[in-house]
């Protein structure tokens, strides 16, 4: 297979949705699939399996060396799979969608980016042995655990001014940024001594074989890291400081690229931290001066019941009206029809010129502070605004600063999700039917992610 729509295909490695059990015996003719997993209510399939672990490999085409052995590898993947079933299964519990529209627009925006049309993305997926039905499915899934990581984020993460001021102090000062791998053995939470102790051995094991050149990082993350990114060699990419737990971004300063450092213990169990390369940061709180207008607005809609000349009629007596001394808010109360700002008089509070559109701003950036603009018509109908004050704004500093606040609010969600994933996985029922792991399905309980403990030379 080769390795068409790389960008998008490496989100969706195991994110390739079973076929519905009934469609797997529509053919009296077809062997039934095996079940791999039973996850609560669900099940992974072996064909779900097999099909996730091959994405896998084509994504590692001539990078074999890299992969774990078979059974490693087959575990892996199937422990990813779980936590799909797991996401997509709390995001529908949560009330969390995606519609038919939704999806067709979605798959319609990756063939563009791709160059090619919908039907064209249809034919090249099948050249490369892939169901566009199961392609589907895997883009579904895939949007709804993005809604869930979001609606996890709206609900649990903030950013204080505090931090983001300490943050911007350090980055002005030159701050370096951190291209950083890591291995994890997770424990639960509440763990016991014998956990503890159990989780220790691995990763000692797992250093211990990085240290001798037996394994390196990556193929070790591969193999052995129970972090969602192992897949992955453990990369996380580039971190500034602000993005790095505090308790390890001390740590780190000291380190030189390619040193690997720990066992530290997290929250969420025992890591190895590789620092991989690194590169200075500058000062980039360059002033952008930018013009920022206070202005209230009055809007008459254009619509079923209200057609343009009745709107435009309407407006032109608005305005008649603030003209012969009427109060703009008290005119905007009764009668503006942007529900949005009609119970503040019409006010949009401060906004750059563009932030409603190139007409908005063409009217508010020639009027003079209390002017009032003639009629204009935009896509959502007929205004006239008035211009309350301006002024410059450093919009470099603003800028930065939501730099900054998105960049540590992404950390902040990393190690949350992640312990989020661990005590979801934790409360479910998962009884593995294939693999090392498989039980016997009249003694199945549920079965927490172990993998074995390294020993030098496996």
């Amino acid at each position: 297979m080769t390795r068409l729509f790389p960008a998008f295909l490496a989100s969706l490695l195991v994110v390739a949705s079973a076929l519905p059990p009934s469609a797997a015996a529509q053919a009296a003719s077809q062997p039934l699939d095996r079940i791999a997993a039973i996850v609560d209510e669900d099940v992974i399939l072996q064909s779900e399996l097999d099909r996730a672990v091959a994405n896998v490999r084509a994504q590692y085409a001539g990078r074999e060396n890299q992969l774990p052995p078979a059974d490693v590898l087959q575990r892996q993947v199937l422990e990813r799979l779980v936590l799909v079933k797991l996401q997509v299964s709390r995001a529908e519990g949560s009330g969390i969608k995606v519609s038919d529209d939704e999806l067709n627009r979605a798959i319609a925006s990756i063939a563009q980016q791709n160059g090619t049309s919908t039907d064209g993305l249809r034919q090249k997926l099948a050249a490369d042995g892939l169901s566009y039905g199961d392609f589907r499915r895997s883009v579904r899934d895939e949007i709804t655990v993005q809604r869930l990581r979001q609606s996890f984020a709206q609900s649990r993460i903030s950013v204080s001014e505090g931090e983001v001021d300490a943050a911007m102090a350090q980055q002005n000062t030159g701050g370096a940024q951190y291209h950083l791998a890591h291995i994890l053995v997770g424990l639960p939470e509440g763990a016991t001594a014998e956990q503890i102790a159990t989780g220790q051995q691995k990763v000692d094991g797992v250093k211990s074989l990085i240290d001798k050149g037996e394994l390196d990082f990556s193929a070790a993350a591969v193999r052995y890291s129970d972090s969602p990114n192992a897949l992955e060699g453990g990369d996380l990419g580039w971190r500034a400081a602000d993005e790095i737990p505090n308790a390890f971004a001390q740590l780190i300063k000291d380190m030189q690229p390619g040193q690997v450092v720990g066992p530290l213990r997290g929250p969420s169990g025992f890591q190895l931290l590789k620092l991989v390369e690194v590169r200075t940061g500058g000062n980039n709180s360059q002033a952008q001066m930018v013009t920022e207008y206070h202005a209230r607005h009055i809007l008459v809609r254009i619509n079923e019941n209200q057609n343009d000349a009745a709107a435009k009629a309407k407006i032109d007596t608005l305005r008649a009206r603030i003209e012969g001394g009427a109060d703009f808010q008290t005119v905007a109360k009764e009668s503006s029809e942007d529900a949005n700002s009609r119970g503040q008089g019409g006010d949009l509070g401060w906004f750059p010129a563009d932030a409603f559109g190139p007409d908005f701003g063409r009217q508010v950036s020639v009027l003079n502070d209390g002017g009032l603009s003639p009629p204009f018509r935009t896509e959502a109908g007929w205004h006239i605004v008035q211009v309350v004050a301006r002024r410059d704004t450093d919009m470099g500093n603003q800028n930065q600063r939501a730099q900054v606040r998105e960049t540590i609010g992404r950390r902040k969600l990393e190690d949350e999700y992640n312990r989020f994933l661990q005590e979801m996985r934790g409360e479910a029922y998962v009884s593995f039917r294939t693999g090392d792991r498989a039980e016997d399905s009249a003694t199945a309980q549920p079965t927490p992610a172990t993998p074995p403990t390294p020993a030098p030379g496996n």
